[in-house]
């Protein structure tokens, strides 16, 4: 089943594309709450608007934070994985000099 994601209906807030880059890294609501020295339900909350600024809606077959981690990934890059010293295989140069994925996203 594919699910077309519309990549933002706004922009995010800084604070969401940090809970978003944790999120990316594999990181617990939890952890999240810990790092960021906010409250489980401040970090649920922040995922959940996150996932309305995507269109990324609950079903039973879709988990939210899976998709929502790809489409912030499209949107913001790869720094999860650029921590974590795994390489993009699609790696080229953008007009500023920068290391990009350009891996055709559909």
């Amino acid at each position: 089943m594919s699910k077309d994601v519309t990549i933002t209906t706004r922009e995010l807030t800084p604070f969401e594309q940090l809970v978003l880059g944790l999120l990316c890294e594999g990181k617990s609501n939890a952890a999240i709450a810990r790092e960021t020295s906010h409250t489980e339900k401040v970090i649920e909350n922040t995922v959940s608007r996150s996932a309305k600024a995507f269109n990324i809606s609950s079903d039973g077959d879709t988990n939210i934070r899976v998709l929502l981690a790809l489409a912030f990934r499209t949107h913001y890059g790869d720094a999860a994985f650029d921590r974590l010293g795994i390489p993009c295989i699609h790696v080229g140069i953008d007009g500023e000099g920068k290391s990009v994925c350009n891996r055709d996203v559909h």
